[in-house]
């Protein structure tokens, strides 16, 4: 009896470490943000909310991490579509300061790449909406509804500038974009449907349930409770419907 209760214990040891292993090998790589992916957040986050002390760590953290000034020059320059022009400008002129700081200390961080040229032969309408179509992978018909009819300008901006000479710059991939979006618009609030688009056009890209759960936890780390919860019920909604 005690030999059968002693090989019964071991396999359950050794199924339980093969079931432990078998998660970390598969999954492990897909719950959690990359450590740049991590530094985005509350760099796009506390940038749209202008909460310049937190954001100065979070900069600093970011640039450990990996990320490139003009990686995070791009990132302040992509979310002013989403919150405007202030903020942006703060959160760029936050970074200066971080940055003489840095350069202070002797730390020398790495500048990056810049934007490539961009193909102007197609018309900015069509860069946009062929972009736009990636991002939600599907063709997007002609006949417009909602806002687009109520304010037709508004959607040729969103097609020209913000999917065409924004996205077009491939500084930041369309991924990053979208993770700077997500951010941005679960710190500011209000805007759930929007933020419900945009948590699809990540899963479309190939984040992973998990990352986005990821992503809800950082915001309530570095934006807070209430805004986690609001972006956590969103994803949640959106989860259950695909």
């Amino acid at each position: 009896m005690k030999i059968r209760r002693l090989l019964t214990i071991m396999i359950v040891i050794i199924g339980c470490s093969f079931a432990r292993s078998y998660a970390q090998n598969n999954e492990g790589p897909n719950v959690s943000l990359t450590a740049k992916q991590q530094g985005i957040v509350p760099i796009a986050a506390l940038t749209a909310i202008g909460e310049l002390d937190q954001l100065k760590p979070a900069l600093n953290k970011g640039l450990d991490a990996g990320l490139t000034i003009n990686e995070i020059k791009e990132i302040m320059v992509h979310l002013y579509a989403y919150c405007g022009f202030p903020r942006s400008i703060r959160g760029l002129q936050t970074f200066m300061e971080v940055l003489d700081e840095r350069k202070a200390k002797g730390l020398n961080d790495k500048t990056g790449a810049e934007a490539s040229p961009i193909n102007d032969e197609i018309s900015k309408y069509d860069r946009g909406k062929a972009n736009l179509e990636t991002l939600m992978g599907k063709t997007l018909g002609e006949t417009q509804s909602g806002y687009a009819i109520f304010a037709p300008i508004i959607e040729v901006f969103l097609k020209e500038h913000l999917f065409a000479d924004m996205f077009d710059r491939n500084v930041l991939t369309f991924a990053e974009r979208e993770l700077v979006t997500i951010s941005v618009i679960s710190a500011i609030g209000g805007a759930e449907p929007m933020l419900r688009s945009h948590l699809n056009i990540c899963l479309n890209l190939g984040y992973t349930p998990g990352q986005l759960n990821h992503f809800a936890e950082i915001i309530k780390r570095q934006v807070g409770k209430k805004e986690a919860k609001t972006a956590q019920a969103v994803l949640d909604e959106v989860l259950s419907n695909r």
